[in-house]
């Protein structure tokens, strides 16, 4: 059994989970790099609409492996500082290609998201967490900086600039429901509900249009980039202008709602 299990719950929908509970799913590269492998190809399955991410056992991810972090590959003949920097991008890849993905990523945060871990919560586009789950931008504690792998970017755009800081700042954990007050986590679940929740909401989004659900996720991280209000309206505009004039989706919709039954969108 390797240390990233793809299940197929639902229709048109595939949870991957980092299954190395003894060390909390932490951020190995033995588990990281067959993350983003599997990532990658699950992006390219045109039959699936929704990817949900979680964990076994008492962590969704506990960051950086602090006993055995796993083999860098293809490092030979270089020097510590290259080698650095060639572990970190392999991390940062891990966030890009959630972020890139064509499907929404749920977040099913079972767990401790510590560190790094906090860091792959946040790159997915909807999060949930159990009642067992809570977050910490551990690098502070430990002598470090606290922003690492997007860290500093995207929290306080999730949670504003001054709670980012105090999060970061402090170290301390942010519980489920403080996550779920402070808009971090869309709710919180128990923790056998959590996955039960998180097949719902994925078999919500993959009852809309396919087109229309991958161009709001990517109108979404567009808007955190967006120079202006004005640049980002543009880009939205052209997204609907191209999902109304090339798709019956929108006839469809009228139809269904006057015929009382679900809209069937083929775009």
């Amino acid at each position: 059994m390797g240390f990233i299990e793809v299940t197929r719950p639902a229709e048109h929908v595939a949870c991957v989970t980092l299954n190395r509970p003894e060390r909390m799913n932490a951020m190995a590269f033995d588990v990281m790099i067959p993350l983003k492998e599997q990532l990658h190809e699950l992006s390219n399955d045109n039959t699936l609409r929704v990817i949900i991410l979680t964990g076994t056992g008492k962590g969704f991810c506990s960051g950086a492996d602090l006993e055995d972090s796993g083999i860098v590959p293809n490092i030979d003949d270089l020097g510590l500082p290259s080698i650095a920097r060639r572990s970190m991008g392999l991390l940062e890849d891990v966030i890009l290609t959630l972020r890139k993905m064509h499907q929404p990523v749920i977040g099913a945060i079972n767990g401790a998201a510590i560190g790094g871990g906090f860091c792959l919560s946040l790159a997915t586009d909807l999060r949930v967490a159990s009642e067992q789950a809570y977050f910490r931008a551990a690098g502070i504690n430990n002598g470090l900086t606290a922003s690492e792998l997007g860290l500093s970017y995207l929290l306080p755009r999730v949670v504003g600039q001054g709670r980012a800081s105090g999060i970061m700042l402090t170290g301390r954990d942010v519980s489920a429901d403080e996550a779920k007050q402070i808009g971090l986590v869309e709710e919180v679940t128990t923790q056998e509900q959590l996955l039960p929740r998180c097949i719902e909401l994925a078999e919500r989004i993959a009852a809309f249009s396919h087109a229309g659900v991958q161009l709001t996720k990517r109108s979404l991280w567009h808007s955190l980039d967006a120079s202006s209000l004005e640049a980002h309206m543009e880009a939205e505009g052209m997204g609907q202008l191209f999902m109304r004039l090339t798709t019956k989706n929108f006839e469809e919709a009228i139809r269904a709602r006057r015929d009382k039954r679900p809209p069937n969108f083929t775009d």
